[in-house]
């Protein structure tokens, strides 16, 4: 019993034997997919190990019922589709089960094509429930896309004007404090517990300057739509370099971090500054996740169209809650002070431009997995060379 290209799947639950068995063979004989349970429980059991489309289940059996079974199947297994059966010539256990939420009823002796009929309408019920749930579901991404495509274009023009704005104060701040350390150096008269208290106080200010640089750094890479420098390099041999570039911040926290290029010349047209500079942020990202005595391991795979680098640390993980949410602008689980939210962001940003995609993985005390997945020709000819194929 075919419905398109798909067999459709039936679960026959009914205690009598002959019944049930001759029923399964001729629903066999039209191409469906038949299992068989002999009682209630038996049914949920094979549910639970083998979801069908549609159930032809029994309403009156020993031990648990039909109408129990239906209840359990509408909770657990909300996506198949019921069909009650009963010897039964009063319409009250059907209607009763209608209510519950079954598909529909018949009464025995049941004509097959009769039955094969309803079987297929509930068929195209489910199938037809189940476009609508992933139209919705495409339509609230779609939505959500836009607002964020929105968020995004505001905060990009508004980060701009507030990073430019920023960075004139911070140089007459971090002028400012050269020339007091020069000018404490050069003076004698000042204690030595004074000057001490002092080169404290304008280190805090040098810190906190160049911290500050970094966020509107940030802010700029966010909102600016810089051109990429787009040409031919090697991804494994670009991670090499951003695992000794970051060994070092590595090694300060007490974690330790590895390349493993499971292809050694994986080639692709891209920017690899611009790759560099992501690769970097997620490796940092996975460091400070996974220190102290963590690891993070880049890993270089790919096939003929794409090139993959894999980013996995073994830290605490990402909430569920959070995974949805990490690439929004600003938004940070680190401790105040420790994060702006926006790396994560910017990173997107440039891989998307490059026409690729970063995909996030993670479970909760399992660490956490970024992977960064790259087209290795250039956008613009494999853009021409699907127009070609389609022509």
């Amino acid at each position: 019993m075919w419905r398109g290209e798909r067999r459709i799947r039936i679960l026959i639950v009914d205690d009598e034997s002959g019944f049930r068995e001759t029923l399964a063979r001729r629903l066999e004989k039209r191409g469906a997919v038949v299992n068989q349970a002999a009682g209630g429980k038996e049914a949920l059991g094979s549910l639970a190990q083998e979801p069908v489309d549609v159930v032809l289940l029994d309403v009156r059996m020993p031990g648990m019922d039909g109408l129990s079974v239906l209840g359990n199947i509408r909770q657990e297994h909300p996506d198949t589709e019921v069909i009650l059966i009963t010897g039964n010539v009063s319409t009250q256990e059907g209607v009763a089960g209608i209510k519950a939420g079954a598909f529909d009823y018949l009464t025995k002796p049941i004509e097959i094509e009769h039955l094969i009929g309803k079987i297929r309408q509930a068929f195209d019920k489910l199938i037809r429930t189940q476009e609508q749930a992933r139209e919705a579901r495409f339509r609230v991404r779609m939505e959500q896309q836009l607002i964020a495509a929105d968020r995004l274009a505001a905060l990009g023009t508004l980060s701009a004007g507030t990073a430019h704005e920023i960075n004139n104060p911070l140089a007459i701040i971090n002028d400012a404090a050269g020339w007091l350390k020069s000018r404490a150096a050069k003076d004698g008269s000042i204690s030595d517990a004074m000057r001490k208290d002092l080169d404290l106080a304008l280190d805090k200010i040098e810190s906190s300057v160049k911290r500050a640089r970094r966020i509107t750094h940030q802010m700029l890479s966010f909102s600016r739509q810089a051109d990429s420098m787009t040409k031919e390099f090697n991804l494994s041999e670009l991670a090499v370099e951003v695992v000794e570039l970051t060994r070092k911040i590595a090694s300060e926290i007490q974690a330790e971090v590895s390349a493993a290029c499971e292809v050694k010349d994986m080639r692709l047209w891209s920017d690899p500054y611009q790759v560099r500079q992501v690769l970097i942020n997620l490796v940092n990202n996975g460091l400070q996740a996974a220190a102290p005595g963590g690891t993070v391991e880049l890993i270089i795979t790919g096939n003929e169209a794409d090139a993959i680098a894999v980013v996995r640390d073994n830290g605490p993980g990402i909430p569920p809650e959070n995974l949805e949410r990490i690439f929004e602008p600003f938004f940070t689980t680190k401790p105040p002070g420790e994060g702006t939210g926006l790396g994560l962001s910017v990173s997107r940003g440039i891989i998307e431009k490059l026409g690729g995609r970063i995909e996030v993985e993670s479970k909760l005390g399992a660490g956490a997995v970024f992977k960064v997945i790259l087209p290795r020709k250039p956008i613009q000819a494999a853009a021409k060379q699907t127009a070609d194929i389609s022509r």
